[in-house]
């Protein structure tokens, strides 16, 4: 359910795996990928590398690389020598894979009966378990592809179930009566493309938050502003305008060996860790950041100052409208213990995704689901929700584990081995051969590493099957509960049972516990 890159990635490795048949349903009537936000010039915060195949199978057809040779581009690409490429460069290269597959699995073209099992156009309903059946029952809607008017109603029956129904924008409570405003234009960043040459007509604009969203739309704005009459104001709650964690021992938190790590912590550790990582994911790239000061100082140039202000630390407490064509915000500076009011003609909400609700799509299977404290699914090393043990499927998630496996959840540099764990897991076999180790840093004093059968899905149990976004951030902006049955030989939280052991020079030797 849902074709946004990580579905499409499971899509891309599971075409070819033998015996293996999926079918994908969304309900966009075609593959886009954050439209609002492909502002010209700017890049994936993660390599190219990242595409929905090549970290799990670099020869595979549908990797950008292949895009690339099919475009008759790839000469140009080697001599661009370009490491991150544009958002708008991976949305078409999506959109090949999706042609791709819904003809049949043939880069080139051709004719398929099923559309390569990828159904545009298509609305899941509701999911639930048959147990007579063995399988989970898909109630859906087949939408009119032109107004998006149910044309037809339909079921389909799958043995394992993989939901990647992506993120939502996220409107904070003070603004949600502003976003529904016709006269004013309070858009939130997704919709920003949409939006800009109403945005630009207006005398005076305040974006709000400091991620890599908002500070490509002030770069933006900025750009497109008449020199001494930038009318800017780029408000944020955080401390500072900061520059994503992005050194290459730092960027270790988006491997699987840090998936692994973080996955057998307990639940109240992983919880005080992900709200502690922020940097890792909402901060901003140093490259966007150098791009801004450049073009503010190249403003000065011309004498005075550019009419932007950038304000760190500052909270939008509420918001309401003057007359017809003013929003009037109400700010909260905490360090100064100030408050004022800041009248503007525009806002754009840069403030960020949350994960779409599932409980609605999914209200048939909850007395199936295992839930932690917080009451959020549990979700197994192998991507799979932890379900009673009489429904015999799985129901695989794919950004929506950010409480189990840590940041790197909707990161699109983790999407290919997901997908692989997930297809070695589906078929029982080892589909895609999967590394013993991603990193130099070793977390933890306890060291686990996937065997042959281990965490990367092996046969050690078959199972199961069928968003950005992840944010549209492209990268960095996603535990059994007590008593649930352990998984795979693992204790309470995960844990292998027995002694630790950590890898030393290629030989695994014992790890002494200290008392």
């Amino acid at each position: 359910m849902g074709i946004g890159p990580f579905n499409l990635s499971l899509a891309a490795l599971a075409d070819g795996v033998p015996g293996l048949r999926t079918v994908f349903f969304d309900r966009r009537p075609h593959f886009s990928w954050h439209p609002g936000l492909l502002i010209e010039g700017a890049t994936l915060q993660v390599p190219f590398l990242a595409d929905l195949v090549s970290l799990a199978d670099p020869s595979n057809r549908w990797s950008f690389l292949s895009f690339l040779r099919a475009q008759e581009r790839l000469f140009p690409f080697y001599f661009a020598e370009r490491f991150h490429i544009e958002r708008a460069e991976y949305d078409a290269y999506c959109r090949w894979v999706s042609e791709g597959l819904a003809a049949g699995g043939q880069a080139d073209g051709g004719a398929a009966p099923d559309g390569g099992g990828l159904h545009f156009g298509h609305q899941v309903d509701a999911v639930r378990w048959n147990p007579e059946l063995e399988l989970f029952e898909l109630d859906f809607t087949q939408l009119d592809p032109f107004t998006g008017e149910a044309v037809a109603l339909g079921r389909r029956c799958a043995r394992n179930v993989s939901l990647g129904i992506g993120t939502a924008p996220y409107v904070p409570e003070p603004l949600r009566p502003l976003a529904d405003t016709p006269t004013v234009p309070v858009i939130h960043s997704a919709d920003y493309l949409d939006h800009r040459e109403r945005l630009l007509a207006a005398g005076h604009i305040t974006v709000i938050g400091s991620g890599q969203s908002g500070a490509e739309v002030f770069l933006d704005l900025l750009r497109r502003r008449p020199f001494g009459r930038e009318g800017l104001h780029w408000l944020t709650r955080s401390g500072a305008f900061a520059p994503m964690e992005y050194s290459k021992l730092g960027l270790e938190h988006f491997t699987p060996d840090y998936t692994r790590y973080f996955h057998a912590l307990p639940e109240r550790v992983r919880d005080a860790l992900v709200a502690r990582q922020g940097q890792l994911h909402k901060a901003i790239d140093h490259g966007t950041l150098a791009a801004i000061h450049d073009e503010l100082y190249h403003r000065t140039c011309q004498g005075g100052w550019p009419d932007a202000v950038l304000t760190p630390g500052v909270s939008v407490r509420t918001a309401g409208r003057i007359g017809r064509t003013q929003v009037e915000l109400h700010l909260e500076h905490a360090e100064q213990d100030e408050r004022t009011r800041l009248r503007t003609d525009a806002v754009v909400l840069a403030t960020g995704y949350r994960e779409r609700a599932h409980d609605g799509l999914l209200a048939a299977l909850d007395p199936y689901v295992r839930r932690d404290a917080a009451r959020r699914p549990c979700v197994d090393e192998r991507y799979r929700m932890v379900l009673d043990p009489g429904v015999t499927g799985a129901v695989y998630v794919q950004n929506a584990e950010r409480h189990t496996h840590g940041v790197g959840a909707p990161d699109l540099g983790l999407a290919a081995h997901r997908s692989a764990v997930i297809l070695n897991s589906l078929t029982g076999t080892e589909a895609y051969a999967l590394p013993r180790r991603t990193a130099f840093t070793t977390f933890g004093l306890r060291v686990e590493r996937p065997g042959g059968q281990g965490a990367a899905g092996g046969p050690a149990e078959a199972g199961r099957d069928a968003d950005g976004a992840h944010g549209a951030d492209g990268r960095r902006d996603t535990g059994a509960a007590p008593g649930a049955a352990p998984a795979s030989g693992r204790g309470a939280n995960g844990q292998p049972d027995g002694a630790g052991v950590r890898e030393s020079g290629g030989r695994t030797v014992p790890l002494i516990r200290e008392p």
